[in-house]
C-alpha cells in the first residue's frame, strides 16, 4: 500500500498540495510569528505555495492574518517572498 501524502491548502490560491511543496508559516504558542522550513516547530501553522501571486493573494486579502489570528509585518512579508525566490533558484 502506497504511503498517504498529507495535503495542506494554500492560503493564496485555497488549492490542496503536498505539504512537502508549500512553505509553513507558524505562530508559536507565546505569540512569535517565523517561516518553518522543517514544518516541525509547535504552534499555530499557514501553508503557502512556492509562488509570487499567491503570496501577493494572500497579503492582499490578509488571510496570513485570519489563519494565524494576529498582524504579520512587511518583514516577514519579504522573508517569504526571498524563501521563494531562493526555492525558485533551486529548481
Amino acid at each position: 500500500m502506497p504511503k498517504k501524502i498529507p495535503l495542506r491548502m494554500c492560503i493564496g490560491c485555497r488549492e490542496h498540495k503536498p505539504k512537502k511543496e508549500l512553505i509553513r508559516v507558524v505562530k508559536s504558542p507565546e505569540g512569535e510569528i517565523s517561516v518553518d522550513i522543517t514544518g516541525k516547530k509547535p504552534g499555530r501553522g499557514a501553508y503557502i505555495c512556492r509562488n509570487e501571486g499567491c503570496l501577493r493573494k494572500a497579503q492582499k486579502s490578509k488571510q496570513l492574518e485570519r489563519a494565524l489570528e494576529c498582524s504579520i509585518t512587511q518583514e516577514l512579508y519579504d522573508h517569504l517572498a526571498s524563501e521563494i525566490a531562493e526555492s525558485k533558484d533551486e529548481l
